[in-house]
């Protein structure tokens, strides 16, 4: 794909959108903001997301490694051990994260937001 093909509006809209659809997808921010803080094991992941089932983690960390955001380590002990971290490209989303985090901190406060949605849990 040619540099200038790269960098048309459509061509910036359907990534932007990309992103968004998989970092919007339910638990996979967080998970990826928990991994932030270091390499974790299942568990560690689960209790630090709260409310995620075992499988809807387990699918998450399968989408998170494919895209090539998170690594899965096994060690094989005994006993096993397994943790997850953050590749090179998982770890590049840290300032971009950070940002929008300042943005929503800034223009999405917790009383607006809850006043779109009373049901919605705005941190």
């Amino acid at each position: 794909m040619s540099e200038e093909l790269l960098h048309t509006p459509q061509a910036c809209d359907d990534a932007l959108s990309r992103a968004f659809g998989f970092l919007g997808k339910r638990w996979n921010g967080l998970i990826i903001g928990v991994l932030t803080r270091g390499p974790a094991g299942f568990s560690g992941l689960r209790r630090a997301v709260g409310g995620i089932s075992d499988s809807v983690l387990s699918d998450r960390l399968t989408e998170l490694a494919a895209a090539g955001l998170v690594r899965r380590d096994v060690d094989p002990g005994p006993p096993v051990a397994v943790t997850y971290a953050l590749t090179e490209a998982g770890a590049a989303l840290l300032p971009v994260l950070d940002q929008l985090t300042a943005w929503a901190r800034e223009n999405l406060p917790v009383q607006r937001c809850a006043e779109q949605d009373p049901a919605a849990e705005c941190r």
